[in-house]
């Protein structure tokens, strides 16, 4: 039996193992089996990287940077992101990539509408998933300030996000766990006010499908989406990883 699954903290939340069951179903794949590998800290992946039987497993919150000293190799993409979402053995060695940047390009290149004019994009985090944002919204030449609860040389911190700051933008991308399942009554702090009927308000949490984050942009008439497009696209890409004879 070979052994995939996710690797992560609280994974309550994820729909990650009832997908890829169901991929290995559909594909007639009855050698694999996908599991939760719940850790509380990084280093407890040690021993999980010496499974004979692990050949692939996802990475998310709040393991996606942290996990790459770990690692055998990156892929030039993961490199460029400084982040990992899918690890594979390969020749023997642990290789990491990031198909959330696949996802989340699927995502922003999918609003055609909201391609026109200048655009600017607020990044509430600065995590795994935020990097993968940043990179892709790079590619797509749209500028961007990120948003974390420390402040760095590449972000500010939430007491400075201003009105102003908000109302500029197109996009406003979270990429925290604030409002994800089961903590449904959290949301990032800022100015949701500033919020108009121009905004793009993209999510990157799909459980609960509509967070307190995307209700606040939807009453204030704001495009609003969640994060199942790129959840499911990424793992698609991850499975074609896992599985690469079959494609």
């Amino acid at each position: 039996m070979q052994t995939f699954g996710l690797l992560g903290k609280a994974l309550t939340h994820s729909f990650s193992q009832q997908f890829f069951t169901e991929k290995f179903i559909h594909h007639h794949i009855n050698h694999a089996e996908y599991q939760l590998f719940s850790l509380n800290s990084i280093d407890e992946v040690q021993p999980l990287l010496k499974m004979s039987s692990l050949f692939g497993f996802n990475v998310t919150i709040p393991y996606k940077t942290v996990i790459i000293p770990y690692l055998d190799e990156l892929d030039r993409v993961a490199k460029e992101v400084g982040a990992v979402n899918c690890v594979v053995k390969q020749n023997g060695k642990w290789v990491g990539y990031n198909t959330d940047v696949v996802g989340f390009w699927e995502t922003l290149s999918g609003m055609r509408y909201a391609v026109g004019g200048e655009r600017y994009a607020v990044i509430l985090g600065a995590g795994g998933a935020a990097k993968a944002v940043g990179y892709v919204l790079k590619q797509h030449n749209i500028p961007f300030q990120m948003v974390s609860r420390n402040k760095t040389t590449e972000t500010i911190i939430y007491h400075e996000v201003t009105a102003q700051l908000i109302q500029n933008a197109t996009f406003i991308i979270h990429a925290t766990p604030l409002g994800m399942f089961p903590n449904i009554n959290e949301k990032p702090p800022i100015p949701y006010d500033a919020i108009h009927g121009n905004h793009v308000l993209i999510d990157l949490i799909y459980n609960p499908d509509e967070t307190l984050f995307l209700k606040e942009g939807k009453k204030r008439g704001a495009f609003i989406m969640n994060g199942l497009q790129m959840f499911t696209t990424q793992a698609e890409e991850s499975f074609k990883l896992f599985f690469p004879n079959i494609f």
